[in-house]
């Protein structure tokens, strides 16, 4: 096992990861609701492909993370995982990008109108509530598992690695659900980009 990198402070790391953590959601959520008028000089879906690349970037990561540890190369897990982090940031950035300056797209939305009507939504059929689906669950998973990845981080960095691997069991499925359902929302949803 690695030595601690952090100094064991439960009370701080609570309240800096609490208050860390609802303001990227309320920012995420705040943000949402606002698109920008402008008009960039580029084609803003950019960021959408972007994160769908990154999300999938982090599936592989927490995969081949998983294998290091399993395989007991801890250094090598611990980078994969950092990197796994810093490329969440990256995403989240290139998300609020997205949603700023692109607005939002409907679902089975082909003439690009901002409605579904009666025929747009006939040919789409249950491929809509599939995509609702795995929308949903997608971005309920992704607004609840920031807490949990920095909890399962802060207790890798101190070295309490059996409440580490205690959260682990918990924070890698979800986060890995996350990264591998973004990269299948923005497949299904990108025909209907305006």
């Amino acid at each position: 096992m690695l030595p601690p990198v952090l100094a064991k402070n439960d009370k701080k790391a609570y309240w800096l990861i609490g208050i860390f953590s609802v303001v990227v959601f309320a920012v995420v959520v705040l943000l949402g609701k606002i698109q920008l008028n402008i008009e960039p000089g580029f084609d803003v879906h950019v960021f959408a492909t972007a994160n769908a690349f990154i999300n999938a970037l982090i599936a592989v990561l927490l995969v081949a993370a998983l294998v290091a540890v399993k395989r007991g190369n801890y250094n090598l897990h611990k980078q994969l995982m950092m990197t796994a982090l810093i490329f969440s940031v990256i995403f989240l950035v290139s998300y609020i990008l997205h949603h700023l300056l692109a607005g939002e797209a409907k679902f089975g939305d082909s003439n690009h109108d901002g409605e579904v009507d009666a025929n747009e939504l006939l040919a789409v059929g249950s491929t809509r509530t599939i995509y609702f689906i795995i929308l949903i669950t997608h971005i309920f998973l992704a607004a609840i598992i920031l807490p949990f990845i920095l909890f399962t981080a802060y207790r890798a960095l101190t070295a309490e690695y059996t409440l580490h691997k205690k959260l682990a069991k918990i924070t890698w499925p979800l986060w890995f659900y996350v990264a591998v359902t973004g990269p299948i929302v923005y497949w299904m949803i990108h025909p209907y980009y305006r």
